[in-house]
């Protein structure tokens, strides 16, 4: 699956990728919000995480950023198991290219992606306290708070942190027709 937005590429990350994707992601700052990511990260992290097998509800995407020349890999975006065995939502954006809204727009194709390419009925998300900009990110995209703020474990700081948590119910937008529609038969 690839996705095009007016600013940014999303695809798969490949093997040749894994050097850009160390440099990308190689700051404590972006790391310390992950889930999964470790501290610090190197090349063979980023080679890992490029072999790693996913299910095809959990696709990740590189974020590359279009400009006249070569794309520029300037983040990472996908859906993942949350630990309550739903569809989670995340993303990074490398530190120059923080608060341009390229977080924003390459969340919005891949929850287009959950909606119409995937027919996800849901998707949760969620962001450390510390880290309120994901925050908004996620109430950008238009997830609600569900009231819960659970300890998740955050592989870069090596430690539980409180995380706040989201949802989003992706029948609200859908058509009306049944045909592409699973959501509707769940009211039938």
């Amino acid at each position: 699956m690839f996705a095009r937005t007016e600013r940014l590429l999303l695809r798969p990350g490949w093997a040749e990728d894994a050097a850009a994707l160390a440099r990308a992601i190689g700051e404590e700052a972006i790391v310390r919000n992950l889930a999964s990511a470790p501290w610090p990260y190197d090349l063979t992290h980023a080679r890992a995480f490029l072999e790693t097998e996913r299910q095809p509800d959990e696709a990740s995407f590189l974020i590359f950023r279009r400009t006249n020349g070569a794309p520029r890999l300037i983040g990472a975006a996908g859906l993942g198991r949350s630990p309550e065995d739903g569809v989670e939502l995340g993303y990074w954006i490398s530190r120059p290219h923080w608060g341009l809204g390229y977080a924003t727009e390459a969340a919005r194709a891949i929850i287009d992606i959950a909606r119409h390419g995937l027919r996800l009925k849901k998707l949760s998300a969620g962001h450390f306290l510390d880290n309120p900009a994901s925050g908004r990110v996620l109430e950008k995209l238009g997830f609600r708070p569900t009231g819960v703020i659970a300890s998740r474990y955050s592989c870069g700081r090596d430690a539980d942190a409180p995380c706040k948590l989201f949802e989003l119910d992706l029948c609200a937008e859908r058509t009306n027709d049944l045909a592409f529609n699973p959501c509707l038969e769940m009211a039938a």
